[in-house]
């Protein structure tokens, strides 16, 4: 794994979609551990708006950005957009996050039926980002069984499993580590 990626290293953290109530919960925490974060959002002055409100709220400092810019200053782009808007998401970026670790924590739900999965075609989103970014794509798949309100309260530990899925080793590794500064234990 590269030298940047090493344990207590700080990562330079892209979250697209990170204006969501997931995004935010992951953009505070991993603020909180050390990272530099920028929210990623197709409308910048969106981005700037909720890395302010972000930044008050929890106390760390965090950077918002039009998503293209975000993912080019990124050492990890972590995916957190709802599910209707993953492959637009994706095919958009797709020049920017090639050779960057991808970690999707996109839960496949077709509003207004939120409380039932909707099983892809492929198998999962995870599986669908593959396809989109291409075979080479350095991508994993975690915490889609997480709270955002969990995640959103820095106030309370999350007592949970993080499950990791990849087939490439610096992704899973990476994505383990960022897991497990949420308070989580990575599996």
């Amino acid at each position: 794994m590269a030298e940047r990626f090493g344990e207590g290293a700080p990562l330079a953290i892209a979250l697209v979609g990170g204006t969501g109530k997931e995004g935010r919960g992951l953009a505070s925490r991993w603020a909180r551990a050390g990272h530099r974060i920028v929210l990623g959002s197709r409308l910048a002055q969106r981005a700037y708006d909720h890395a302010d409100e972000l930044t008050a709220a929890c106390g760390f400092h965090i950077d918002g950005a039009e998503r293209m810019h975000a993912v080019r200053v990124a050492d990890v782009v972590v995916l957190s957009v709802p599910y209707a808007a993953h492959a637009e998401t994706l095919a958009a970026l797709r020049g920017e996050i090639a050779g960057r670790i991808v970690i999707d924590v996109t839960v496949p739900l077709r509003p207004p039926r939120v409380r039932e999965v909707f099983v892809p075609s492929r198998g999962s989103a995870a599986l669908e980002a593959r396809d989109l970014l291409g075979r080479h794509a350095r991508l994993a798949a975690a915490l889609h069984h997480i709270s955002a309100e969990h995640l959103a309260n820095l106030a309370r530990d999350i007592d949970s499993d993080g499950l990791v899925c990849s087939d490439d080793p610096d992704a899973r590794a990476v994505a383990m580590r960022l897991v497990s500064e949420l308070g989580l234990r990575a599996l």
